[in-house]
Formats: structure tokens, sequence, C-alpha cells
């Protein structure tokens, strides 16, 4: 078996990138393999069977209005935005065949902490980028100035959710770059108390 095998478990795993929005392509998924990867996210470590999270899809003829709420949103918190900002709220809208935004949606009178309700829909959002790549995409998760406005938040959560994430989705439309991993021995220790 080579490094790039996908037919293990483990290699798929190994072999996993982060694609570039900007650099995503089509393909993407089509609504049958896009429902496959929601659905394999939502198979995540959840305390409590809470499903402290949410998944709204941003379909293409909709990118359009989700760039405009970007820009207005944008220019009413940065009123002297100049007009390479507001391209780049547009770029962002418009990026990679499929997107996805991740709500974190913690049950906030359950006993179990909101803490590992965040930890769950991070751990959703991983599930979605590994069954992606095992569908033979690439992903991107992004969060940025678009996930921490209150405005945008309002679009797509409910009071008290939070946007984890934007998740795009395509084809690399070039090579997947190895990223420095840690040294293993600096973040695995044996407890010695």
């Amino acid at each position: 078996m080579t490094f790039n095998d996908r037919t293990t478990p483990l290699s798929l795993l190994r072999t996993r990138r982060s694609g570039k929005p900007r650099n995503l392509i089509a393909p993407g998924p089509d609504t049958g393999q896009l429902r496959q990867i929601l659905e394999i996210a939502s198979r995540t470590p959840d305390h409590g069977k809470l499903f402290p999270w949410r998944f709204v899809i941003v379909p293409q003829e909709k990118r359009t209005t989700l760039a405009d709420l970007l820009e207005a949103a944008y220019r009413k918190e940065k009123s002297d935005a100049g007009r390479l900002e507001i391209e780049a709220m547009h770029q962002f809208a418009h990026q990679a065949p499929a997107l996805v935004v991740a709500l974190s949606s913690p049950v906030l009178d359950s006993k179990i902490p909101a803490w590992e309700q965040e930890l769950s829909a991070g751990a959703a959002i991983m599930n979605l980028l590994h069954a992606a790549h095992a569908l033979g995409f690439a992903g991107g998760w992004l969060t940025g100035w678009p996930a921490y406005n209150e405005d945008v938040r309002a679009a797509f959560g409910h009071e008290g959710e939070r946007i984890a994430g934007f998740v795009f989705l395509g084809t690399s439309g070039k090579s997947l770059e190895e990223r420095p991993r840690p040294d293993y021995d600096k973040i695995v220790s044996l407890w010695d108390r």
C-alpha cells in the first residue's frame, strides 16, 4: 500500500488535506453526495445526544445574496471600507462549488457543559471534511470576519448559536500541499505523576 492509497480507513485519514476554498473548482458534491457527507458529519461524539450543531447549505443560486449580505454587514461595521475589502467579501461568498455553514447550536438548559457541546460541533465539521475526502472532494473550513459578525450570524442562526465555520467543498484545482505537522514527541507525553 502506498501513502496515497485510499483503500483503507487509516490511509484515507492520512491523505486528507485542507483545500484552499479559492482553489476549489467543479465538480463539487451533488445533492445526494452532500446529503451523504452531512449524514456522516452527524455521526460524531455528542455527550447527552443533544445534536448541538446544525448545517445550512448555501446553494449556488444564493451566493450573490450571500455576497450582498456580507457586503452590507461589512459596510455597516466598517463604513470606510475600500473597494478591495468589498471585493474580498464577494470573493468569499462565491468560492468553491458547494458551501455549508456549520453552526454551533448548544442546548443551554442542558447539564452537559457548553464547552463539550462546542467540541462536538468541531468534531462534526471534521467528520464532514473526512466524508468529503472519502468521496474524492477537497474541503476548506474558514471562519474569518464573517463568522464573527452578528448580522451574518443572524442570517444563518438563532439566538445562542454561533457560526463554527464556512465549509467550502469541491475539487482541488491545484495540488493539495502537505502542511507542517507537529513533532510527535512535542505533543504526546506519558502521564507520570
